[in-house]
C-alpha cells in the first residue's frame, strides 16, 4: 500500500509541474538592433557653442 501512495504522489507532482512549465508562455522577443557603430554622439556640438556664445554676446551687451 505504502509504494501505490508513493507512484500517485509522484504522478500528482508531475502533472503539477507540467501544468507549472505550460504556464509560463512564450519566450520574450529578442532585443532591437543597436545603432550603427559610426553614430555621431556629439552632432551639432559646435553649432550649440556657437549660438551660446552668439546669446552671452549678446546679454553682456544689453546689459550695459
Amino acid at each position: 500500500m505504502m509504494i501505490q501512495n508513493k507512484r500517485i504522489f509522484a504522478s500528482i507532482l508531475l502533472v503539477l509541474i507540467s501544468f507549472v512549465c505550460a504556464a509560463q508562455g512564450p519566450p520574450p522577443p529578442p532585443p532591437g538592433i543597436p545603432p550603427p557603430p559610426g553614430f555621431p554622439i556629439d552632432g551639432g556640438i559646435l553649432m550649440g557653442v556657437c549660438v551660446a556664445l552668439f546669446y552671452g554676446a549678446k546679454k553682456l551687451l544689453a546689459n550695459k
